[in-house]
């Protein structure tokens, strides 16, 4: 597989989608802005969104893959899809009970996640009827998660990718219904939000269902029985769920304490959205696309090859997250002006938010590492060692939390994520070199060092010229303005940083467009 074509496709998918959910969550700021309705959204959505990172990324893109791996290589396609169904049959059962138990039980289970809230009956109660709309939505998200692993373990990735896309189009079609609406009472609007995200889990599962069909791969279900394939399944799963979903928990965390202040929550959503946007296009494509090739070479024998993998992975990483988390910086008031300022989401928010971003934005690379380092371990069938890693990030993350929040609030939340992420990117990359899995000699180290040199002096050109586009980047400029403000300050930026990448010779554009090129 070419790893650089499979990455900007998925890459492309990844934009596309996030592009959708910019669209949405600008139609969601001016419906719910961020008062307690909008509080009591997010918690709920961040529920069963957290599981479904959790499942999504924990354990069908790195306990599932290297079994499937090791199966396509080994015992040929027919056994693949025999393994893939024997858990998918486990999946459903899991699916299925832990779903009808948290409907049934689900005040007592967010009792401890947001315990800000019951101070609030009334947000607590619609806090609670919110994540019970919701909720079906990861049984939905953890069944296109299986599907999806079944197509890159294939190599085809294009579905999967899409799928998101679709869940931000329903939920928009639902957010303009409520802006003509026009109904007045944030409760009834945020209900049927929730029920545009249920609906929008449902297309998505259906498509991803369709292109396995497509490639004659359908998994044939059957009563769940355990046999060594399925415990060895499970015994990489369990300790995959945390790790795959480190960057999650650590919001999640984030989420609990954060529920103390008004309107915290709303300004660390809004502030996740944006960083997450570059950490989607970058550090989750990474790892949908590094992690089966690294574990097909590595269960062929190919170790040159997965060496080249991963030192492919970590350039294209840097190259892109590097100038994203300088550009967040520099930028981040006039982002979330043009993008979330209007309706209920007011200057003061703007402002809020902007400092939870910034936090967010140097912790950016070290998200997106993780997802580089991460599938080292996971295609060698090692979930354990990054699980251990990611429960020391999480122990720091609470404590930084707790001792920040009295002074800085959300912003010392939004801290508290970066330092965990750098410390468990630290510890990932330290035993990979220990153990001899990765290396980087002084021609790569002068490479990245290029890399964070020229991310830098773009930002600091862009940051210089915002000032002389200050005026159009007014509040009182008017929302075309500002736009056409930002897009230039984006514009430069790029020319800046891809011109200077290009001179230095970091990166040839004309190498890198060669590499798109090829199908193999």
């Amino acid at each position: 597989m070419n790893l650089y074509r499979n990455f900007f496709s998925v890459s492309a998918m990844t934009l596309l989608s996030r592009v959708f959910g910019f669209v949405r969550d600008m139609l969601m700021a001016g419906v719910l802005g961020a008062g307690p309705a909008a509080d009591a959204f997010f918690a709920a959505f961040r529920f069963p969104n957290l599981f479904r990172r959790l499942f999504a990324e924990g354990v069908f893109n790195t306990a599932f893959v290297p079994l499937f791996a090791r199966a396509l290589e080994e015992e040929g396609k027919e056994a693949a899809r025999e393994l893939a169904a024997r858990i998918i049959s486990w999946l459903v059962v899991f699916l299925v009970a832990v779903t009808v138990l948290a409907e049934i039980f689900m005040e007592a289970l967010l009792m401890p996640f947001v315990p800000g809230f019951l101070s609030d009956p009334e947000k607590f109660e619609l806090t609670v009827l919110l994540t019970r709309i919701c909720f079906p939505y990861l049984a939905c998200m953890s069944l296109m998660a299986a599907y999806g692993a079944i197509l890159n373990g294939l190599g085809k990735f294009l579905a999967a990718a899409f799928a998101p896309v679709l869940l931000n189009i329903v939920t928009i079609i639902v957010l303009l219904g409520l802006v003509l609406y026009q109904s007045g009472n944030p409760e009834f609007d945020a209900i049927w939000v929730a029920i545009g995200v249920m609906a929008g889990g449902v297309v998505q599962l259906l498509l991803v269902v369709w292109a396995v069909r497509k490639t004659g791969f359908t998994p044939r279900f059957s009563l769940p029985r355990i046999d060594p394939a399925i415990r060895r399944f499970w015994f990489l799963a369990v300790p995959a769920i945390f790790a795959g979903g480190i960057t999650q928990i650590n919001i999640f965390v984030g989420t609990i304490i954060a529920s103390q202040a008004d309107s915290a929550i709303s300004y660390l959503y809004y502030a996740d959205r944006l960083y997450q946007l570059p950490l989607g296009i970058i550090g989750i494509a990474i790892s949908v696309v590094l992690l089966p090739e690294l574990a097909r070479h590595l269960k062929g024998g190919r170790l040159a090859e997965a060496d080249r993998s991963q030192q492919s992975a970590l350039l294209i990483s840097m190259l892109l997250s590097l100038p994203a988390a300088t550009a967040l910086v520099v930028l981040a008031v006039p982002v979330i002006s043009v993008l979330f300022e209007r309706g209920a989401f007011d200057a003061a928010a703007t402002l809020a938010t902007a400092d939870a971003l910034i936090a967010f934005a140097w912790g950016l690379p070290a998200f997106v590492l993780i997802k580089v380092f991460q599938p080292g371990f996971f295609a060698r069938e090692d979930t354990l060692t990054p699980t251990l890693l990611a429960a020391i990030s999480v122990a720091v993350n609470i404590a930084v939390s707790l001792a920040l929040f009295p002074a800085l609030e959300h912003v010392g939340i939004a801290i508290a994520t970066s330092v965990s992420a750098w410390l468990n990117t630290i510890m990932l990359a330290g035993l990979l070199w220990r153990r001899g899995h990765f290396q980087l000699g002084a021609p790569q180290l002068r490479r990245h060092g290029l890399i964070l040199a020229a991310a830098l002096m773009m930002a600091l050109l862009v940051w210089g010229t915002s000032f002389v586009l200050a005026p159009w980047l007014a509040p009182q400029s008017g929302l075309v303005a500002k736009g056409l403000a930002l897009a230039a300050l984006v514009g430069l930026g790029l020319v800046v940083y891809f011109g200077l990448i290009h001179v230095t010779g970091v990166q040839r554009l004309g190498s890198l467009l060669g590499r798109l090129r090829r199908t193999g």
